[in-house]
């Protein structure tokens, strides 16, 4: 592709962001592909956006619901109204609890003193650019592949706790735990994703590293970059990248991920924000990862931009800057595509640029609904602090621990200039399912329920109800109580769990309501609920989708509910 069309696509993006601020127009949906969750898709998809500006992006299945929503696939969580048609309880949005840096640069090889393009050293470095952690269960280990050296190297560490990490003495470069040199430029690469795809049928290709990297005919020139992808049967031994040059070239920051919803792989492109300037991200999906890697500019569409809610600067010299959007990873978790959002605020000449880590959540895998703008994962400018200026999200999302998700995130430290810099790889630790909980105080608070379908038998919540009680009934369509699961009947809940089974006195289970539309109405006091769901199994399994894994799953997918291992996990300090 010339020199010219690439520009034109930039152009493109640029001038559809910049187009109004009044909102985001798109298809109503008709007769396009119906969703796991009842949501129905537009004829036409990926959306054609016409007025992404510095307004919240509106999400159509917020406003219009489905008729009936169905839950069968994974927990289903309060971040929205999208599944409450009426309450009196409050909702409070958490955000992560840090343990600290978990991985530090201590090796010899994770640090360097040459310089690269920007005139910066590389300084100690150990941490994910996305890059990815997870658990892989054929060897039950937790595994990071993380960069080292200022982007020269991607390197490899494995956990039996996700706490305590070793790096081991690898025969790509022996005696390092190096698995990747990155010697094509001096800037070595741009962002890398690395996903385990347990639906892959070929063994060599279990693991893929989705690379932004630069192109073969203009290897110093930090403006012409491609997208790659390896392939590797163990995650340590990695092909040469399969290179699409015909490809638009794309921002250093650009990544990929899988939506296990709809069974394709997005790419999240770095280009260019409203006016041309700053950072926005455009969408490209499909459902082959290497042939998803080619793609025209008639293929990606413009999709996610740093809007007015998002956090400035709180230096007040850098306070008058528009946030941008730096990077945008997700992955599917539960019921939903869990969006990590990192808002760039700015810098200074001796200072890192400042990233944050905000959520977002989407049910249809293109919209996203951000309603809290406190950051998830914050930056801490206390002296000292391995936080302090520059936060991002590593590729996976999140892992399920036990009753905890962890986190893992890249934090630039104090010492940070323009000729040395310190990174590790930091630990951040959430309840499951603890986005956002529905709460009441001594009060009673209620929650109706829209019209849910489900096939299971056996009502779960996530809840913490000690100290207070939590009941439950069922009603038809109009709002009538259906016996036996009524109030009188519901056996009170006044525990703190993640896997609380609900209960009526008289009856074993919901199965007599399998296939018929009905609403769930909880009574509340002194407590919190995160979430609910009816699985088919005593053990609680969800059927949902738990980002990158974690110890007791043998898979992406929660088939095992509390049947697997359950560790306890990290107490967050």
């Amino acid at each position: 592709m010339s020199l010219q069309h690439q520009k034109c696509w930039y152009l493109r993006l640029a001038l559809v962001l910049l187009a109004s601020s009044a909102g985001v127009a798109a298809e109503v949906a008709s007769g396009g592909e119906l969703l796991y969750n009842g949501i129905r898709l537009p004829d036409t998809w990926p959306p054609r956006l016409t007025g992404l500006g510095r307004e919240p992006m509106p999400v159509p299945y917020l406003k219009h619901p489905p008729e009936v929503i169905s839950i069968d696939v994974g927990r289903q969580l309060f971040v929205d109204d999208f599944l409450v048609q009426q309450t009196t309880l409050n909702r409070t949005f958490h955000k992560l609890q840090y343990h600290g840096p978990v991985l530090t640069a201590d090796k010899p090889w994770e640090s360097g003193s040459h310089e690269d393009i920007f005139g910066r050293r590389s300084g100690h470095i150990a941490a994910p650019f996305s890059d990815g952690v997870w658990y892989d269960p054929t060897d039950k280990l937790f595994k990071i592949w993380y960069s080292a050296a200022f982007y020269k190297l991607t390197c490899y560490a494995t956990s039996k706790d996700g706490i305590h990490w070793d790096k081991p003495s690898l025969d790509v470069e022996p005696g390092t735990n190096i698995v990747i040199r990155h010697s094509r430029a001096s800037f070595g690469r741009g962002s890398q994703t690395v996903w385990i795809d347990e639906r892959e049928t070929d063994s060599k290709r279990r693991f893929k590293m989705f690379e932004t990297l630069p192109d073969p005919d203009h290897l110093d020139n930090f403006e012409f970059l491609r997208f790659g992808l390896r392939f590797s049967p163990d995650g340590i031994h990695w092909s040469e990248p399969i290179l699409r040059p015909q490809s638009p070239r794309i921002g250093d920051r650009t990544t990929a991920f899988y939506n296990p919803f709809r069974k394709v792989w997005v790419w999240s492109i770095k280009g260019a924000g409203a006016g041309g300037e700053g950072r926005a991200r455009a969408y490209r999906e499909h459902v082959d990862a290497l042939i998803g890697t080619a793609w025209q500019a008639e293929d990606v569409y413009p999709w996610a931009y740093s809007d007015r809610l998002d956090p400035r600067n709180p230096n007040p010299e850098l306070s008058h800057i528009n946030p941008q959007l730096y990077n945008l990873d997700a992955v599917g978790y539960e019921s939903l595509m869990l969006g990590l959002f990192s808002i760039w605020q700015g810098g200074l000449k001796d200072k890192p640029k400042r990233n944050e880590v905000l959520v977002g959540f989407s049910r249809d895998g293109f919209h996203w609904d951000r309603p809290d703008r406190t950051p998830f994962a914050p930056a801490n400018e206390q002296p000292g602090a391995w936080n302090w200026g520059n936060v991002q999200s590593a590729g996976g999302g999140c892992l399920v621990v036990g009753d905890k998700l962890y986190f893992y995130v890249m934090g630039w430290s104090e010492n940070n200039t323009t000729t040395d810099r310190t990174i590790n790889t930091g630990l951040g630790v959430l309840r499951r399912d603890g986005f956002a909980s529905m709460d009441a105080g001594p009060q009673e608070g209620v929650l109706t329920t829209r019209l849910i379908q489900f096939s299971g038998k056996y009502p779960f919540v996530n809840a913490d109800a000690v100290g207070g009680q939590l009941q439950a009934e069922v009603l038809d369509r109009n709002g009538a109580v259906i016996e036996p699961f009524s109030r009188a009947n519901s056996v009170p809940m006044s525990s703190d769990s993640t896997t609380a089974r609900l209960a009526w006195n008289g009856v074993s289970d919901l199965s007599s309501l399998a296939g018929q539309p009905v609403k769930l109405r909880f009574y509340l006091t002194n407590g919190d609920i995160y979430s609910f769901w009816v699985s088919p199994d005593q053990s609680a399994a969800s059927y949902g989708p738990v980002g990158a894994g974690g110890p007791g799953f043998t898979g992406p997918i929660d088939t095992v509910g509390t049947s697997g291992e359950t560790p306890v996990g990290v107490k967050p300090r």
